[in-house]
């Protein structure tokens, strides 16, 4: 079974959005953090977003190359977007839609053979698939500022969840990249 694997940059307050006002600061010299999202990311076969991200990756990543490969990486890669107000036809960048029965197609899509499945940004479609139990492991790569303003990650409609880390790691100028798995049963899970 392929494993869902989220993954999001995110300030101290918890801001995952407006990331070109705050995250680059933080990485040493253009290519640092390319290269370590390429060497982060060879385990995943597809991408899962949601409109709002697909629509802002999409407007960006066609256009852009780099010296790691992490731009061909994110043109090549599929993409499933989940989306009900988009149609197959909006869908250009490599991508499929998924919009009905979200939580089976993506369980199923979970039950293909190949590698991982990498979800980047995404708040809302995040939030469903923690209710239904269909994240295996969360990696946030937390950079040191307080942003202020911009949309949370978690938000008072989160739905709870025990994490348990199983891995760090300080990249860049201070960031870091720290990786959970669901708790067992009854271990912060409520």
């Amino acid at each position: 079974m392929r494993k869902l694997v989220v993954e999001n940059k995110v300030t101290l307050d918890g801001i995952f959005d407006k990331q070109a006002e705050w995250q680059m600061q933080f990485w040493n010299g253009p290519d640092e953090m390319a290269r370590y999202s390429k060497e982060h990311i060879t385990a995943f076969d597809a991408l899962l977003l949601g409109r709002v991200t697909y629509q802002g990756l999409s407007a960006v990543w066609p256009a852009m190359t780099d010296d790691v490969g992490y731009a061909d990486w994110i043109n090549e890669i599929p993409k499933h977007v989940v989306s009900t107000t988009l149609d197959e036809d909006d869908l250009e960048w490599n991508a499929q839609l998924i919009a009905e029965n979200v939580v089976d197609e993506i369980a199923a899509l979970k039950q293909q053979s190949g590698a991982d499945i990498l979800l980047v940004g995404s708040g809302e479609l995040l939030q469903t698939l923690m209710e239904h139990r269909l994240v295996d492991e969360y990696r946030f790569m937390v950079h040191p500022v307080v942003h202020g303003s911009g949309t949370q990650l978690f938000t008072d409609e989160s739905v709870p969840a025990g994490l348990e880390l199983v891995e760090t790691e300080t990249i860049g100028s201070g960031v870091v990249d720290l990786t959970y798995e669901p708790a067992e049963e009854g271990e912060g899970n409520q």
